[in-house]
């Protein structure tokens, strides 16, 4: 579990925040009234199954949400200064140079026909004009080297790298600027287990060289325990639970957290059979009345099927929406 020095003060907090995605098929309700805080030096994990509005909820903090088809509300602030309702122009000066993000997908990030290097000094020079094309390159010869890449490769195009080495290089680039907050999606996609074992221990490290704090963006628990302090369950657009990790992992209090982790296999498991959460995540153009969870709970009773449940208090920095929790 993760375990690293945090400050007191918060370095973004995401205060009722909707989102809505207006298609032929009905309106979307990706995330509804998601509320959350990143301490400054923490890293908190985002879980949560394909749909629950995890990616959507990262793309809203960097600002790169486009209406249409979105439509969003909410507050969003960074260091202290409210960023949801700043105008692009001033938003582009804070995204890479104060947050940045690391994409699932390199090869849809890097352009095919550009040197790795080429990639690094474009996105220096835009960001920082007076910056030069020879410290351009230095800066991205010690960047590379901080990612364990040797700095004679910034001549070879993305095709010539490794799936691995490619999601290091962009995680260089979201470096590339030394911003405060880097938001990581799925950075792991796609990856073999070592070399997946690699990129988290990489970004570990460059975390703490880099005094940043980060936002994990995940469907996997693994990686959760392994990289964060706190952990935001989500689940159909909104936050089932959130707690300190080993809270998260030794006393969950939602009944769709607890489901994940039995569905998690361990080398401890023996001939244990994995559980298996029934059903499919809800249609988020049609949202089950009452609790989102209460078609797929084992625990669901009447009101679950009616009333929303409320984030309640679990603990210290703990909090879960269950209508159980009101029956203790």
């Amino acid at each position: 579990m993760a375990s690293k020095t945090i400050t007191t003060g918060s370095i973004l907090r995401v205060e009722d925040l909707y989102v809505e995605y207006r298609s032929d098929r009905g309106t979307a309700k990706a995330v509804q009234g998601v509320s959350l805080e990143l301490k400054k030096g923490e890293t908190l994990g985002i879980v949560g199954e394909s749909g629950s509005g995890k990616s959507t909820l990262g793309f809203a903090v960097m600002g790169l949400l486009q209406n249409p088809p979105a439509r969003w509300s909410g507050k969003i602030s960074f260091e202290g200064k409210e960023i949801s309702s700043i105008g692009e122009g001033e938003m582009r000066r804070i995204r890479g140079n104060k947050i940045a993000m690391i994409f699932q997908d390199p090869m849809t990030s890097l352009n095919p026909v550009m040197k790795i290097g080429s990639h690094f000094v474009e996105y220096i020079k835009t960001h920082e004009p007076s910056v030069n094309e020879e410290e351009a390159i230095k800066r991205t010869e010690a960047i590379m080297r901080d990612l364990g890449i040797s700095p004679s490769r910034i001549n070879d195009y993305p095709h010539q790298f490794s799936g691995g080495m490619r999601q290091r290089v962009m995680i260089g680039l979201a470096l590339a600027l030394k911003p405060h907050l880097i938001i990581a999606d799925e950075p792991t996609t796609a990856l073999d287990v070592i070399v997946e074992a690699q990129i988290l221990e990489l970004l570990k490290e460059l975390k703490e060289k880099y005094s940043l704090s980060l936002v994990l963006i995940t469907h996997n628990m693994g990686i959760v325990a392994q990289m964060a302090d706190r952990v935001a369950v989500m689940y159909s657009g909104k936050i089932a639970e959130v707690a300190p990790v080993l809270k998260i992992f030794e006393e969950p209090k939602h009944p769709y957290t607890q489901a994940l982790l039995q569905s998690i296999p361990t080398v401890e498991a023996g001939r244990r059979v994995l559980k298996v959460i029934p059903g499919s995540p809800p249609d988020l153009t049609n949202p089950p009345k009452g609790c989102p969870f209460h078609p797929r709970c084992p625990y669901v009773f009447a009101i679950c099927h009616d009333e929303e449940p409320k984030l309640l208090s679990t603990g210290e920095e703990a909090m879960a929406a269950c209508h159980l929790l009101s029956r203790k």
